[in-house]
């Protein structure tokens, strides 16, 4: 149906869904800038170039951070985007990229991005490649949820969009990875994305605010977070969160960075669309703060920190009442 099928972006999603795409459909086709010798030996095969990957493959997963990664890696390394469908042809193609190697061989090339970008910039990418290779490199938008450990485990949500020819390849080749559904045209599944980044935004704000306020009054946070959890509160994040949340550990997992550059593509889909997200705005301020603290390197738990560094020194853990003023003192006898 499609041929090969290729993996560029070997990171902490990328890795893992390579693995189960490997153990699903028995061959797997892999470049980059640094070789995976446990995945070659795996059974993988690695690809000196991207062009000698592109003629080896139908099928091509980007797991990378934005679309200029992506863009590179199809058209060449010093490729840049034009602004305009209209002005790519073949002579873009420069003779590094994917695209050069794929128009070497016979058949088509389905590129699934699973990258999280603005959904205008994907269409324009769609239309580019099209465009360029005369209709036989064609996209699907497919950004994933569910973190690292939803990669891992092969769970994640996968959103797509595109055609329904396109996105019916592309299931086959995902469903290892987790649940792949198409949500609509080209970029429905970025639009999904943006979405689901407000949410989780909000929440991981909202769980490290309330971590902070519950132990400055004197709770067991983990005790608190168990119980909780069992509520309107419990959700994956919480369940994935939680212990790091109460053991200060925001070490490098789901970078809090990649949420500001998210929920700026959740703000241009609600300018797009005439939405008024009182939300965004907070949010996005809140995460260009983290970021410019240095701390958008580390996990989305660090909302924890960036909170109580903002409280200052905490009082004498107690609660008050909210009637009478009185504070009533935490009994530790």
């Amino acid at each position: 149906m499609l041929g090969g099928i290729g993996v560029v972006g070997l990171g902490a999603m990328g890795e893992p869904m390579a693995r189960h795409l490997l153990a699903a459909h028995g061959a797997l086709h892999l470049a980059g800038r640094t070789p995976r010798p446990q995945l070659v030996a795996a059974g993988a095969t690695w690809h000196a170039t991207y062009r000698e990957l592109g003629a080896s493959v139908g099928a091509l997963l980007l797991m990378l951070p934005d679309l200029p990664q992506a863009r590179e890696v199809l058209f060449g390394a010093d490729s840049a985007d034009t602004g305009a469908a209209e002005t790519v042809g073949a002579s873009q193609i420069l003779p590094d990229g994917v695209l050069a190697g794929a128009l070497e061989r016979d058949g088509e090339l389905l590129v699934l991005l699973g990258s999280t970008s603005s959904a205008p910039g994907v269409r324009r990418l769609g239309a580019e490649l099209e465009a360029a290779t005369g209709g036989r490199v064609r996209l699907v938008d497919a950004p994933v949820s569910g973190g690292e450990d939803g990669a891992i485990e092969g769970t994640l949500s996968i959103m797509m969009g595109g055609g329904e020819v396109d996105c019916g390849h592309a299931e086959s080749v995902l469903s290892a990875c987790g649940s792949p559904v198409r949500l609509g045209p080209l970029g429905a599944g970025q639009v999904a994305k943006a979405c689901n980044q407000l949410v989780v935004s909000a929440t991981i704000l909202a769980l490290g605010e309330a971590t902070v306020l519950a132990e400055r009054s004197g709770l067991d946070a983990g005790a608190m977070w168990d119980l909780l959890e069992g509520g309107y509160a419990g959700s994956r994040l919480l369940n994935t969160r939680k212990q790091r949340l109460v053991e200060h550990n925001d070490s490098p997992s789901g970078a809090a960075k990649y949420l500001l550059k998210d929920l700026r593509c959740a703000g241009e889909v609600a300018q797009a669309t005439g939405t008024d997200a009182p939300l965004l705005p907070v949010l996005e301020r809140t995460f260009s703060r983290i970021v410019e603290a240095g701390l958008g390197e580390r996990d989305m738990s660090v909302t924890r920190r960036y909170v109580e560094e903002r409280s200052g020194s905490p009082r004498t853990p107690g609660i008050e009442s909210p009637k009478s003023g009185v504070r009533i003192a935490q009994n530790d006898e």
